[in-house]
C-alpha cells in the first residue's frame, strides 16, 4: 500500500514587519503564538484546536541558505481560516472593530460567503466554511 498524506500540518505566510504581524494574527484573529524564531526569523501559531500551523516569516531573512532550505514568496500570499457559518457575521463585526476592511464575499455554492480580507503586508486571508470544497472524510 502506498504511503498517503493526511492533512497540512504548516503553511506559511511572509512579512516584512514581524512584530507588525504577530500583533495583527493575534489581536484581530485571535491565534496563540506558540513559538518565536530566532533572531527574528519569525513566529508559528496554533489554528483552531487540530494540529494546524500557520508560520510567519520575515521574508528577507528565509531566502538565505542556512539551517533550513532557503524558501520565499514574492508578492502576497493566500491562506484560508475554517469558520463556521453561524460565525460569519460575529467575525464581519470583529474585523470592522479592529480597523480591517472587508476586501469581497464571494459566495460558493449553497454555502456562506467567505470574507476576504488583507493582512498588514497584503497577504489575502479568507474566512469560509469548511462545505466551499467537497472533501470525503477518509479513514486512516
Amino acid at each position: 500500500m502506498a504511503p498517503s498524506l493526511r492533512a497540512v500540518l504548516e503553511t506559511s505566510l511572509y512579512v516584512s514587519d514581524l512584530d507588525r504581524a504577530v500583533a495583527f494574527y493575534q489581536n484581530v484573529l485571535g491565534l496563540r503564538k506558540m513559538a518565536a524564531f530566532p533572531a527574528g526569523r519569525g513566529a508559528a501559531f496554533q489554528v483552531g484546536i487540530g494540529p494546524s500551523v500557520l508560520l510567519l516569516f520575515r521574508a528577507d531573512l528565509t531566502q538565505v541558505d542556512g539551517e533550513f532550505p532557503p524558501h520565499g514568496a514574492r508578492g502576497p500570499g493566500h491562506a484560508a481560516f475554517r469558520i463556521e457559518p453561524e460565525e460569519i457575521a460575529a467575525w464581519r463585526l470583529r474585523l470592522q472593530q479592529h480597523g480591517v476592511t472587508s476586501e469581497r464575499e464571494i459566495v460558493f455554492g449553497d454555502n456562506p460567503p467567505s470574507l476576504y480580507f488583507r493582512d498588514p503586508d497584503g497577504n489575502s486571508l479568507e474566512l469560509a466554511v469548511a462545505g466551499i470544497w467537497p472533501l470525503k472524510l477518509i479513514s486512516a
